[in-house]
């Protein structure tokens, strides 16, 4: 894959197609998700992963994919209340889709590396995990 690889900018990575719905996510919260991802599709909730490549343009496409699908969850490793969620969740609403929404990102106060901020942010993939099941559940 890598090796054939090319970025465009404004085109999001379909990392996953998934059925029951999609995780939106991008940096270093990517692995983590995808580790979240690999581990419901073992549990039977089929989701995808979509690793949003360029934050600040809509991929038409991947909106129409997500939007389609019984849910949809931003996690990010920025402010939950100003980053991609929020945008993405608009993008979503603009176009005419309403599937079950979740945002999760940066909204506490810390000090310290990725090592202790993701778990303390509840970014890590057990936290991710959590959301997709109880998203995947309603």
């Amino acid at each position: 894959y890598y090796d054939v690889y090319k970025f465009e900018p404004g085109k999001d990575d379909i990392i996953r197609e998934g059925k029951a719905g999609y995780v939106v996510t991008y940096g270093e919260v990517l692995y983590r998700a995808l580790d979240a991802v690999e581990r419901a599709r073992e549990e039977g909730i089929d989701v995808g992963l979509i690793n949003k490549t360029t934050l600040n343009v809509p991929d038409e496409a991947a909106l129409k994919r997500a939007g389609a699908a019984p849910f949809v969850l931003v996690a990010e490793g920025q402010n939950a209340e100003t980053g991609l969620g929020v945008r993405y969740g608009t993008w979503l609403v603009e176009r005419g889709h309403a599937p079950r929404f979740g945002r999760m990102g940066v909204t506490r106060a810390g000090i310290g590396g990725q090592a202790e901020q993701i778990p303390h942010q509840g970014l890590d993939p057990d936290s991710i995990l959590a959301r997709i099941r109880k998203l995947a559940a309603k």
